[in-house]
């Protein structure tokens, strides 16, 4: 049975890695207002959503199996409180520095319409630290996997995909992004 958790285990973390990707991904492009006719911006916005909870899901079955699993005796608590574990407590400490910010971030989205934007959005920033952290409690938590040329090919490629988005994101020009420019520079 144990054998049966690690590997349900890898394979949900690999999924929630290429899960927080996407939703990245189209983070990164709805901010950058990217939008087509047969892509227009609520659908980029509703699949960032949809994709969201349904890393949430994964992340959840990766969670519950790598802490159901007695090989490293990984508690509850450990999936929550960062550097706290026995086992690998820097590796598996990001890890649950990336489940705070995820719930942090899934809990205000949840509740955007009952909070100011401001405090929102400031939440939502932390989604650009949340990818980076993932990647590197994947890496090193990975064991044996992480030398293995597909393992590395799949981190190269998200690796790709977040950065072209993040490229795009940083060039994307609005006309409200550049009035909300002006009017913060005005304020200084």
């Amino acid at each position: 049975m144990s054998q049966a958790l690690w590997y349900a285990s890898r394979a949900t973390g690999l999924v929630s890695l290429l899960l927080v990707t996407a939703t990245t991904v189209l983070g990164l492009l709805g901010a950058s207002r990217v939008a087509t006719a047969s892509w227009p911006r609520f659908v980029v916005a509703g699949l960032h959503r949809n994709l969201s909870l349904l890393t949430v899901a994964f992340l959840a079955v990766h969670i519950s199996t790598a802490v159901i699993d007695p090989y490293a005796g990984i508690k509850w608590l450990d999936a929550v409180l960062p550097f706290t574990s026995s086992y690998q407590p820097i590796w598996l400490g990001l890890g649950a520095v990336a489940l705070d910010l995820m719930i942090a971030i899934t809990v205000t989205s949840l509740l955007r319409t009952r909070m100011s934007h401001r405090a929102w959005r400031i939440v939502h920033l932390t989604s650009y630290a949340l990818w980076p952290i993932v990647v590197i409690h994947g890496l090193g938590n990975g064991g044996t996997d992480r030398h293995q040329a597909w393992i590395l090919a799949l981190y190269a490629l998200c690796f790709l995909a977040v950065a072209a988005a993040g490229l795009l994101r940083l060039r994307a020009t609005h006309p409200d992004t550049e009035l909300r420019n002006v009017n913060v520079a005005r304020w200084r």
